[in-house]
């Protein structure tokens, strides 16, 4: 991928996070951190291409270079000493708007689907195939701003 293929990307998935923190949607976020363990919620985040690079230079500028291995059903970005998100600032779309019963629950579909449209525009233009896990999304996305 071309540097300012990457660079436009970047800027148009935070973008997207800029406009969701804009919207009149009453969230409570306090980093809590019951929704990055999977297992507890049933529910994994699925990113697109660009949200998955967004999260894995949040996760390069952090020093680390790999993912670490996750505790069985947890978030491969859940700092296990601090119990805190290691992207926080760059975490996924899904992670701002469906996982957390504590903040607030899960955005409406219908809240943030123009937003979705723009993470897909983003995908396409990469060449993505479509959302794929978290694990195998930023790892992918690792490999590719090595």
């Amino acid at each position: 991928m071309r540097r300012e293929e990457l660079q436009h990307a970047l800027g148009e998935v935070r973008a997207v996070y800029s406009e969701l923190a804009k919207r009149p949607v009453v969230r409570n976020c306090v980093a809590r951190t019951e929704c990055c363990q999977f297992q507890f919620t049933g529910l994994t985040p699925q990113l697109t291409q660009g949200e998955a690079l967004v999260a894995a230079k949040g996760f390069r500028a952090t020093g680390r270079k790999e993912l670490p291995a996750s505790a069985a059903g947890d978030c491969p970005l859940l700092q296990r000493e601090t119990g805190k998100c290691l992207i926080y600032a760059d975490r996924p779309f899904g992670c701002r708007t469906h996982f957390c019963a504590a903040a607030g629950g899960p955005y409406s579909r219908k809240e943030v689907l123009d937003l979705i449209r723009r993470l897909e525009e983003v995908d396409r233009k990469l060449g993505g195939d479509g959302p794929r896990k978290i694990q195998a999304a930023i790892a992918a996305a690792l490999d590719e701003i090595r």
